[in-house]
């Protein structure tokens, strides 16, 4: 929260040599309900712990102008915890310490990453819009790997602190005469060993819309996929997808 905090202070800051009748912010948030499935381990071994289903929170806010070549800035947060457990049929090694055949062991899940992203609108009208520019996701969290034994436990914690960098990009179409908008969203990246995307698809209906506030429902689906080699030693092939429904206001 502290990133986000000083992130939005800086994004405020630079906004102020726009006329505010110019300038459009865009809050959000939705609620995600997500099913996770997928691996994680060390570079020679993955595990699939069977991962629980868990419901996620995800926020953003962006700011919009019309200053030429000054790209808009969007700044958003979503966390992923999970937990799952297993029963492994071959010995696992995570975090350098080993876990034996047949041992009962635990996995927590707990990443978060806020993104903050450089963009355009390429176009921009009732009917069609497009945005396209470079975010910076920022990784922060751990991975815990345990066992409970006759002879004492064993724990392993990986901490990722890592700044990937992805293509931002949003679509919106309109529907005249019915406050109605399908969208398209998402951030990509396929680079060395890395396989990400982040991106959801919904339906918006704009519940108020006037000179002063605007405000707008959104539900859809949403994927997230975390194909990881040796980020801060972690090595993940995850998907997180699901249901949402979230609100975004503007001003």
């Amino acid at each position: 929260m502290k990133k986000i905090a000083l992130a939005v202070t800086l994004a405020s800051i630079l906004s102020t040599n726009v006329q505010a009748d110019a300038l459009g912010i865009y809050l959000g948030g939705q609620i995600w309900d997500n099913q996770a499935s997928g691996t994680f381990g060390d570079g020679s071994s993955q595990v699939d712990f069977n991962l629980a289903d868990q419901t996620q929170n995800s926020f953003f806010i962006a700011f919009e102008h019309p200053v030429p070549l000054i790209p808009n800035i969007r700044i958003a947060s979503t966390t992923l915890e999970t937990e799952g457990s297993t029963t492994l049929n071959t010995e696992f090694e995570f975090d350098g310490q080993k876990f034996s055949e047949n041992t009962n062991v635990n996995a927590d899940f707990n990443i978060s990453y806020v993104d903050y992203t450089l963009y355009y609108e390429l176009f921009d009208n009732d009917l069609i819009s497009f945005d396209f520019g470079l975010t910076g996701r920022d990784f922060d969290g751990d991975v815990t790997v345990s066992a409970q034994a006759s002879q004492g436990s064993t724990s392993g914690r990986v901490s990722v602190t890592e700044i990937v960098p992805m293509l931002y990009a949003r679509t919106n179409v309109g529907l005249p005469l019915t406050g109605l908008n399908l969208y398209a969203q998402g951030n990509f990246l396929s680079i060395d060993d890395h396989t990400l995307y982040d991106y959801e698809v919904g339906v918006s209906y704009e519940l108020i819309d006037n000179l002063a506030v605007g405000v707008n429902i959104n539900a859809g689906y949403r994927a997230v996929k975390l194909e990881l080699e040796d980020l801060n030693d972690l090595y993940t092939n995850i998907e997180f997808d699901g249901v949402f429904l979230g609100t975004t206001i503007h001003f």
